[in-house]
This record gives structure tokens, C-alpha cells and sequence, in this order.
């Protein structure tokens, strides 16, 4: 196995495999060997260089594969919070923390980690009540404002639901 430069590319991005004749073909002796080197592209970003160059080329990854958005590395912004290099130009269907009612800690618009619990929007819900926050114990530090998806708050939900007498 033998590696070699393709035009700017460096080295560690392009393989040669070479083939042996060693037990030719008929066909083969008759006009002269149809083997020869096969390239592998391992950088999707080469594929249209090698389709200009190549008869035949070995692909190390998967082009079918959808592109990975976690790979994607983002420089933050300190004053505004954005970042200059990603910017979403559409959206399409619905989000549903954001556009369909939910329970406090899962509100897209106050941030649970990054917003004071107490802050609410127009879709967001009690997560031990279940009805349109603020509920009666909304606020305060044991306040349902607090609540979230672990075992003290779902006895405390599930409390609520024998003593209302809802079931699920």
C-alpha cells in the first residue's frame, strides 16, 4: 500500500491501493491490464475533486449519513449571548416547548437554568397542579415555581392527584 499527494491535499488524506496482477486475465493479456490504483477519500469535502480526476474511487465514510450539527463548534459571543458565526434563518413546524402548553421547568421562552423560577409564560403549567401557572403555591422557597421531573416533586404531584381525586 503506497500513499501519494493529490494536488494541495496533504498526504494523510489520500490512500493508494495498488492491485497485483499477479493471475492475469485473458482479457487482461489481450489488451493490456484494466487494474489499476484506487484512491480513498476520506474527507467528504474532496468527493468532487476525486469525481473530476478519478474513474474509481473507495469512500471511508458513509455519504449517506446525515450531516452531524454536534461537530459544529460555535464561538460565543460575551455581550449579546449570540453567536456571530451560526444564525438560524428558518424554522419550520412547531417547537413544543415553546408553542404548546408546558410544565414550567421544560419553558423554552424562561430559561429554567438561566431565569429565576418564578418567571412563567402564556403556555407554561404547573408541574405539580397541573393548571395555568401561577398556581396557589406558586411562589416561595418550596414554591411550585421549584418543581421539576424527580422523585420528591412527583410524590408531591402524585399526592395532589389522590387528594383532588384525578387519575391518570
Amino acid at each position: 500500500m503506497t500513499k501519494r499527494k493529490f494536488s494541495e491535499m496533504e498526504e494523510e488524506q489520500v490512500e493508494t491501493i495498488e492491485i497485483d496482477d499477479s493471475c492475469p486475465s485473458p482479457v487482461s493479456q489481450k489488451n493490456g491490464t484494466p487494474l489499476r490504483s484506487i484512491v480513498c477519500v476520506r474527507n467528504r469535502e474532496h468527493i468532487k475533486n476525486f469525481e473530476k480526476t478519478e474513474e474509481c474511487f473507495i469512500l471511508e465514510f458513509d455519504p449517506n449519513d446525515a450531516f452531524d450539527i454536534s461537530k459544529i463548534s460555535a464561538s460565543e459571543n460575551t455581550e449579546s449571548g449570540y453567536s456571530p458565526d451560526l444564525h438560524v434563518l428558518a424554522e419550520k413546524g412547531r417547537v413544543a416547548c415553546r408553542d404548546y402548553p408546558h410544565s414550567r421547568h421544560n419553558c423554552v421562552k424562561y430559561s429554567f437554568e438561566k431565569t429565576p423560577h418564578i418567571s412563567y409564560c402564556e403556555l407554561c403549567y404547573c408541574y405539580v397542579c397541573d393548571v395555568a401557572a401561577p398556581c396557589e403555591n406558586w411562589d416561595g422557597a418550596s414554591g411550585h415555581c421549584n418543581a421539576f421531573n424527580n422523585e420528591s416533586w412527583n410524590n408531591e404531584r402524585v399526592l395532589k392527584r389522590l387528594v383532588h381525586g384525578i387519575t391518570k
